[in-house]
């Protein structure tokens, strides 16, 4: 690690650093976080793109997303789908719609399938997890695609129930790695319980996605602890998305901000860990924004939803979805302007085998 006090903090000598193996510790961090423009951040955009084709060469994957219960016990006051904000939309899917909607997105080649809810009362509360077991495993014997996941907090046991049942990715975000800051937008809910939920997922030897959400009021150092505090937990997978003010929630009149943060952040995770998988999430901009965040050195773009299903996603919940822009089609077409082509299965699943040989949990 270069000396914190005596570093040249220039964009190019950075970005020259990155690329001899050297990652940016926090003041360079901050340096790149600061960049005003996408012009002005061209060199960390190409040494991300650099860095991306050494790991994957000219491959991105795409990730199909189901979610499957909209109902949540919690009132994150950045989040849609909040308790008790009746402008949600509210859907609980049953086990054969949510298996259709998996082999429709099978069928278009995506290379994981996310499944999603919020922290359901009828589940959560019940502790009884079946249904959600039984949902993997069907999901899993249908397409024979990589599961993800993303059920919120849960127990240790639940999650090894999952693991179990056929899931390979655990994802449970942050959002802020700023413990005073998550519990302004995590209303009611346990930083640590949360962090050590994806602890105990790398334990069941899962492999961990952790995200960060930028435009909520986050600084620039809080940016950095994020990407720091990821990077120190060496996880697998980072997802990072632009907020988007949503009807019904305390933060619906929060200006909305540039995706230049999220844009800048996703080309320095790259710099820190060359190896992760990095979302271009549809979720924010929908087709429009994959090109920026692909350019940014980001892997795999995520939240590409099945029409016609009545599904909603996690940002602007119904947009792009039915007119067919948020489909491995419209992606591919983004890809190959870009000069890039999607990875098969085979190299995500090589991808998965280094990423949890890499992270073998010693058995005590």
């Amino acid at each position: 690690m270069p000396n914190e006090t005596s570093a040249d903090l220039s964009i190019e000598a950075i970005c020259e650093r990155a690329l001899d193996g050297t990652p940016p510790g926090a003041p360079e961090l901050k340096a790149l976080l600061s960049l005003s423009s996408i012009e002005a951040a061209e060199p960390l955009f190409a040494t991300a793109r650099e860095l991306r084709h050494r790991t994957f060469g000219d491959i991105v994957f795409t990730s199909g997303f189901v979610y499957f219960s909209t109902y949540c016990r919690n009132h994150c006051n950045f989040c849609l789908y909040r308790k008790g904000n009746d402008a949600a939309p509210r859907y609980r899917k049953t086990l054969e719609e949510v298996v259709a909607v998996a082999r429709g997105l099978a069928s278009e080649g995506v290379n994981l399938i996310d499944l999603t809810m919020g922290e359901d009362p009828l589940t959560h509360e019940s502790g009884d997890y079946t249904p959600v077991y039984e949902m993997i495993e069907a999901v899993r014997a249908e397409t024979g695609k990589p599961i993800m996941i993303s059920p919120g907090v849960v127990p240790a046991d639940v999650i090894e129930k999952m693991k179990e049942a056929g899931a390979t990715i655990y994802a449970c975000y942050q959002e802020t790695h700023n413990k005073d800051f998550f519990h302004k937008r995590r209303v009611g809910q346990d930083y640590d319980e949360r962090a050590a939920a994806r602890d105990a997922a790398r334990r069941a030897g899962l492999l961990v996605e952790d995200g960060m959400l930028t435009g909520i009021g986050d600084t620039i150092d809080d940016r950095v602890n994020s990407i720091l505090n990821m990077s120190d937990h060496d996880w697998d997978l980072a997802r990072i998305m632009t907020f988007v003010p949503e009807e019904g929630t305390p933060l619906a009149n929060l200006p909305v901000q540039s995706p230049l943060h999220e844009i800048l952040v996703t080309a320095t995770l790259r710099l820190m860990r060359p190896t992760w998988m990095t979302t271009a999430s549809l979720d924010c901009e929908s087709l429009a924004g994959t090109a920026a965040r692909v350019n940014a050195g980001a892997s795999v773009v995520t939240s590409i939803i099945y029409p016609e299903t009545g599904l909603a996603g996690v940002a602007l919940a119904e947009h792009d979805i039915e007119e067919g822009r948020r489909t491995v089609p419209a992606v591919l077409g983004v890809l190959g302007e870009l000069g890039l082509r999607q990875g098969t299965d085979e190299e995500y699943a090589a991808w998965i085998e280094r990423s949890r040989t890499a992270h073998v949990v010693p058995v005590a």
